[in-house]
């Protein structure tokens, strides 16, 4: 996977190589579903969500420009694997997650694995987490118009926020865009197009 999906369609950074070589994709995923991890693809899981396809979890993680000393926010966490790869390039990871089912067993498996690093909390995630940002980086994994407000006033300075835009409406093209505050401004930078599940909460999309 890591050298087919990765190395040979961009993924450069050798630790985010790395983390993806060593987190065990398949251990967060229902057992009936384990045998098609490794594809390249996303992979249906609860609640009407999805564990996004490898390529794309290496791709935001690699556009997040971790060091190894950050605090990092993810909102989504569904499965926990992609908090799972950031607690292997952060310093520390806390991870969103609105449906209550899903905190709870990507909580259990990334305990089990020894991801202590990774805090998983149920919340809305468009909120953010107040009192413990400001966040280095933040990695959003559902799609939006544009940023939530709360998420950038917890960026950092000199921070990175990582998301799906779609500017054209919930069923419209989406751009995953790399944001970043730098000398007192935020800048936006269109990297790749994509496809992502909705952002739902108080500043993001109503709940069907």
């Amino acid at each position: 996977m890591v050298e087919r999906q990765l190395a040979q369609r961009g993924i450069g950074d050798e630790r985010v190589l790395a983390a993806m070589r060593e987190v065990p994709r398949e251990r967060f995923l229902p057992e009936h579903v384990r045998d098609v991890a490794y594809e390249d693809g996303a992979v249906a899981i609860a609640c009407g969500q999805t564990m996004s396809q490898p390529w794309i979890v290496a791709y935001m993680a690699q556009a997040l420009e971790l060091a190894g000393d950050e605090g990092v926010l993810e909102v989504g966490t569904g499965s926990g694997y992609g908090a799972a790869v950031l607690g292997r390039l952060a310093r520390e990871v806390w991870t969103l997650e609105r449906h209550s089912q899903l905190a709870e067993r990507a909580a259990a498996t990334l305990a089990e694995l020894g991801y202590e690093e990774v805090h998983v909390r149920v919340g809305d995630g468009t909120l953010g987490l107040p009192d413990v940002g400001p966040f280095e980086g933040i990695s959003v994994t559902a799609a939006a118009p544009a940023p939530p407000s709360d998420l950038l006033r917890q960026l950092a300075p000199g921070g990175v926020l990582v998301a799906p835009v779609s500017a054209s409406g919930r069923d419209g093209p989406e751009v995953l865009t790399r944001f970043r505050h730098a000398g007192g401004e935020l800048t936006a930078e269109p990297l790749v197009e994509c496809r992502f599940v909705p952002l739902i909460g108080e500043r993001g999309y109503p709940a069907a």
